[in-house]
């Protein structure tokens, strides 16, 4: 398909400071091949695609690129609100491990499908999964056209499961098998794996040339444990057995020393800061802006919607940048275009996209969104940075592109029946809770 947006504002995400400018955007099949401001341009590639160009009028509404959700457990929507005000030991064990152990392969695509809507309608067009049944994962991202990245965990338990999932995705999606869809191996912390399958991730990571997923340095108990176990932090037991490289994403990152940034920044790591989720569990608050200070590149995430409890980047967002400012007391640090980096330009950064997809450029993909600026919210508009990180809500957002498919369209999935995917959730969680 062939797409002209015309007369919209444009975040190109591009430049070091805030760039907003009226123009247009050309896609030609999956790419961006027109972001201008140039009148003639705009016309010339009318002309040369008049015969089935699809335009949409794009007054009164910005485009910028899709957000990048770079942490969550999308079927994990299938326990929303199902355990909250416990302390993340007990949730795990008591709750959400219980839970998940009644869950099949049909529990993990229901709940994937829930999630992908979720984040569609929000404006999030790729998201990092980390969950067991990646398979099935994968079938809900062909089908609804969204990008992602599938990562199979694993904990000590289930280390067997793992090796059967990871071998169903690598064997379908590995080297680039499809177009939206890659791979990371993600063990699921330092003190839920034993140090050989650890290594055994790090060896899959390098056969396959994919990257590793992992939730490290969490709590404050996490760091007690591995300092018990082996003498180090998390981080530098990681460190010490080859699992932090430029293809690391190290999730939450909470506690760690100026020791461990310095360990992180030298490899080239990517955090992956989760402050919804942190706050709600009561893990801490990452020392994101010292991070950034240091040169360590830094994304987003919502981790899942039953430690959140939604998919919701703007929601994400704007947390990230006020506990940033209360923590350290600074009023200026994490500024709203930094954190809009965070949740475009670094999160592809951080899954080795950033030459296709995080930002609006010829040649690049067309993962696109549209919200509309005629909303009372987000008037007037002195700022509009400022606006979509302290003011703009994902019911902002009216159309959605993904490698140049529109699937969002008027806040209207396009592919997919909400009404229908929420009825057959509450009846499957009452099923499941009968098992």
């Amino acid at each position: 398909m062939n797409i002209l947006i015309s007369n919209c504002s444009i975040l190109p995400m591009t430049d070091q400071t805030p760039r907003c400018f009226e123009g247009s955007i050309g896609i030609e099949g999956e790419r961006i091949v027109l972001v201008s401001d140039d009148p003639q341009a705009v016309e010339a590639f009318r002309e040369r695609h008049r015969e089935g160009l699809r335009e949409i009028d794009g007054r009164g509404f910005l485009a910028m690129p899709g957000l990048i959700n770079a942490h969550n457990h999308a079927s994990m929507t299938l326990m929303r609100s199902y355990a909250d005000d416990i302390p993340l030991m007990s949730w795990l064990n008591d709750h959400i491990w219980p839970f998940e152990a009644k869950m099949d392969r049909e529990d993990v695509r229901l709940g994937a499908e829930l999630g992908v809507a979720e984040m569609l309608l929000g404006g999030t067009t790729t998201f990092v999964d980390m969950y067991w049944m990646q398979e099935a994962v994968g079938e809900v991202v062909e089908q609804t056209g969204i990008r992602a990245v599938l990562s199979a965990t694993f904990t000590e338990a289930r280390y067997a499961d793992f090796e059967r999932d990871f071998a169903a995705i690598s064997d379908r999606y590995a080297g680039g098998r499809h177009p939206r869809i890659s791979l990371m191996v993600a063990p699921h912390s330092p003190y839920s794996t034993s140090t050989e399958h650890l290594s055994r991730a790090r060896e899959l990571s390098e056969r396959y040339g994919i990257g590793i997923n992992i939730h490290i340095s969490e709590t404050l108990d996490e760091q007690r444990t591995i300092q018990e176990r082996y003498g180090k932090t998390p981080i530098e037991y990681l460190y010490d057995l080859g699992l932090l490289t430029p293809q690391t994403l190290a999730v939450h990152s909470v506690h760690v020393n100026d020791a461990d940034l310095e360990i992180m920044r030298r490899c080239g790591v990517s955090v992956v800061h989760n402050p919804q989720s942190n706050m709600k569990i009561s893990s801490g608050i990452a020392p994101v802006a010292k991070m950034l200070d240091a040169g360590i590149n830094v994304a987003i995430g919502t981790d899942g919607p039953c430690s959140n409890n939604d998919l919701d980047m703007w929601d994400e967002m704007r947390s990230a940048s006020f506990l940033q400012k209360v923590s350290t007391g600074n009023p200026c640090v994490l500024p709203a275009y930094e954190v809009l980096k965070m949740a475009t330009v670094y999160g592809a950064r951080a899954i080795g996209m950033a030459d296709q997809i995080g930002s609006l450029r010829e040649g690049m993909l067309a993962d696109v969104i549209l919200l509309d600026l005629n909303k009372p919210h987000l008037s007037p508009q002195y700022d509009v940075v400022a606006n979509l990180i302290y003011c703009a809500k994902s019911s902002d957002v009216d159309t959605v592109i993904v490698h140049g498919d529109i699937l969002v369209e008027g806040g209207q999935l396009l592919r997919m029946d909400c009404r229908e995917i929420c009825r057959v959730a509450q009846a499957r969680v009452a099923e499941i809770q009968k098992r």
